[in-house]
């Protein structure tokens, strides 16, 4: 009986709108020349640079999920992978924050708010994930119709944390911060092929 794998193909599927986040962050779709403010592009930098090994991270995250859905996994493994996979897309996002809280507030009009929004929505986006892990690693995995529902939840849940999310990010990078941003070696490797995708 192969009921968990449909289910955890929704969950793959949920899961790559989650990494879009990221890409949102990584200056992704800004163009045009470099701001010329040398305050602004070196807070650029420095978020791009603390970003850049969480991006990856958080892909990782995302190919370890859909590598379970392309297996004929056990119940265990597929528990075991997204509980790890919901770890460390956690962890990512909180570190993502604290880079952003570290740099400080970029100097554009109203970037202390930007910024204090920016990190309250990546430390929540984190606390989403922490608590997709706990449920994950409470499903019944003995039972594979109990787990394969727990898991569509979890899917429903990814799916709307996806679509919610990346406001305040979209706000922090408008106009300069972005330009600036896109002009970082690191923010542009870090949008990677979803950059050509979604840019």
């Amino acid at each position: 009986m192969e009921g968990t794998k449909p289910v955890n193909k929704k969950l793959a599927a949920a899961l790559s709108g989650g990494a879009v986040l990221v890409l949102t962050l990584s200056g992704c779709g800004s163009s045009g020349g470099s701001s010329g403010n040398d305050k602004l592009n070196s807070w650029a930098k420095q978020v791009c640079d603390a970003v850049k090994p969480q991006a990856q991270k958080i892909e990782d995250a995302n190919t370890a999920i859909q590598k379970q859905t392309s297996d004929n996994s056990t119940p265990d493994a597929v528990q075991k992978t997204d509980a790890q996979a919901f770890q460390d897309m956690s962890d990512a996002y909180k570190a993502i924050g604290a880079a952003v809280d570290n740099a400080g507030p970029p100097d554009v009009e109203n970037g202390k708010t930007k910024q204090a929004n920016a990190v309250k929505e990546l430390n929540e986006i984190s606390g989403s994930y922490a608590a997709l892990k706990t449920q994950v690693a409470k499903l019944d995995t003995k039972d594979q119709a109990k787990f394969a529902e727990g898991l569509k939840g979890i899917a429903t849940q990814l799916g709307k944390l996806s679509q919610s999310g990346s406001d305040a990010l979209k706000q922090l990078e408008e106009g300069d911060v972005g330009k600036a941003m896109a002009q970082q070696e690191s923010c542009k490797s870090a949008s990677g092929s979803a950059g050509a995708a979604n840019g």
